[in-house]
């Protein structure tokens, strides 16, 4: 987990407050708030178009909001954006990857990027955890999608973030792919971190996410503690707040 001190006075691991963004005369998100305590593990749900991965990438602080506020464990992601960074991993349903290099030169390669110190150590850390030991001096276009997903997320955590945003992280995976994804992303969660998660697959909410948000055209349609919800309950969110909006 990071050992990177949180601002003083912060007790919340994500606050986005009144959240908007405008593309010209379209507008993506609407006034978007919610809040996220450290350790949390929260999934976005909502239909294509819903304004998910901008959401994400703001709070990544990959693309500039058109009006409101977030705080990173206490920092404006305006004002702070270097700090922040080194708090967050960002995994997209791109890989970000160089196809031509091992896996191991591949986090190696980041490693330096990111200043990881004990750069070696972190990386034979990783290999097992991610279950890439087999694999650490294949090329990177030679792996499996999933195979790929699994680099990705070690990547991602190289510099022990304490936040880790995930767009999209099972698209294109098979369902072996996507189990051994799920149990990456809880052993990430059991480990103390923050994770924010977008889909449109609403079977990966169960048994993942202690918070649900459900995103529509761009604004918070509603908000609940998923740890309870029953798959007939999930069932109703969805027919109740996406249904019509697909």
């Amino acid at each position: 987990m990071s050992s990177t001190p949180s601002e003083p006075g912060a007790q919340w691991a994500v606050e986005v407050e009144d959240l908007s963004k405008h593309f010209g005369a379209a507008t993506v998100l609407r006034n978007v708030t919610f809040r996220l305590p450290q350790g949390c593990f929260a999934t976005i749900v909502g239909p294509n178009g819903a304004g998910k991965t901008t959401l994400l990438r703001i709070v990544a602080t990959l693309v500039r909001a058109s009006g409101g506020t977030i705080h990173v464990e206490g920092l404006d992601v305006r004002q702070r954006g270097e700090q922040v960074r080194q708090r967050i991993g960002f995994v997209s349903h791109q890989t970000y990857l160089y196809g031509d290099l091992s896996v191991q030169d591949n986090l190696r390669f980041y490693g330096r990027m990111y200043g990881v110190t004990g750069l070696e150590e972190r990386v034979a850390t990783l290999l097992p955890q991610f279950g890439l030991t087999d694999r650490r001096s294949d090329l990177v276009r030679t792996l499996s999608r999933g195979q790929q997903q699994r680099v990705s997320i070690a990547r991602s955590v190289l510099h022990q973030p304490s936040l880790v945003i995930l767009d999209e992280p099972y698209t294109g995976l098979d369902q072996r792919a996507a189990d051994a994804l799920t149990c990456v992303l809880q052993a990430l969660h059991a480990d103390g971190r923050t994770l924010l998660m977008t889909t449109h697959d609403w079977s990966h909410v169960g048994g993942l996410a202690d918070r649900l948000i459900v995103l529509v055209a761009g604004r918070v349609a509603y908000e609940t503690p998923a740890e309870q919800l029953s798959s007939e309950r999930l069932r109703g969110i969805y027919s109740t707040y996406v249904e019509g909006h697909a």
